[in-house]
């Protein structure tokens, strides 16, 4: 076996170097680690990534509600509509031979259900008289003359569909 007395200094001065390096080689990476740890924890305003988690999650409850209260006047407002007019029917005539044109009209105003009223109005020389005729689920109890039933009819045509037909 060789002698190494003269070269154990020179080999420990070696072993020494290396660690010393490998030491500083672990300080850069956990410095870079610490680093990259604090940027991704930290948000914009220095606030921690615990601190921006917890205001999202108070955003998203906060939107949670306001949905919540869009849907409760959305269902408001659909059970409204329905009683909004959304039906009419119209027909123009002329009753009486010493007038000229269509003044005179038959107007069918209808919600989703059907109820509504049936406005008529006949136009003479000498005067115009309006009528207005109640309508419960697409039927009345008065008699309702053949232009207003058109109207009521025209009224009650699902949209889309032809009224003409």
């Amino acid at each position: 076996m060789p002698d190494l007395g003269p070269a154990l200094p020179l080999i420990a001065l070696l072993v020494l170097g290396a660690a010393f390096a490998w030491v500083l080689l672990l300080t850069r990476r956990v410095r870079d680690l610490r680093r990259r740890l604090a940027g991704i924890t930290r948000g914009a305003e220095g606030r921690s990534l615990e601190a921006i988690l917890e205001a999202h999650l108070r955003r998203v409850h906060e939107v949670d509600d306001e949905l919540r209260t869009v849907e409760r006047r959305t269902t408001a407002l659909e059970a409204q509509a329905r009683k909004a007019v959304q039906r009419v029917g119209l027909v123009r005539f002329n009753p009486f031979e010493d007038t000229g044109s269509n003044q005179s009209f038959a107007l069918a105003l209808l919600d989703e259900d059907g109820d509504g009223v049936v406005v008529s109005s006949l136009h003479s020389r000498n005067a115009t008289r309006l009528y207005v005729k109640p309508v419960v689920a697409g039927g009345t109890e008065t008699a309702l003359s053949a232009e207003e039933a058109e109207a009521l009819r025209a009224a009650q045509v699902p949209r889309g569909a032809d009224r003409r037909a």
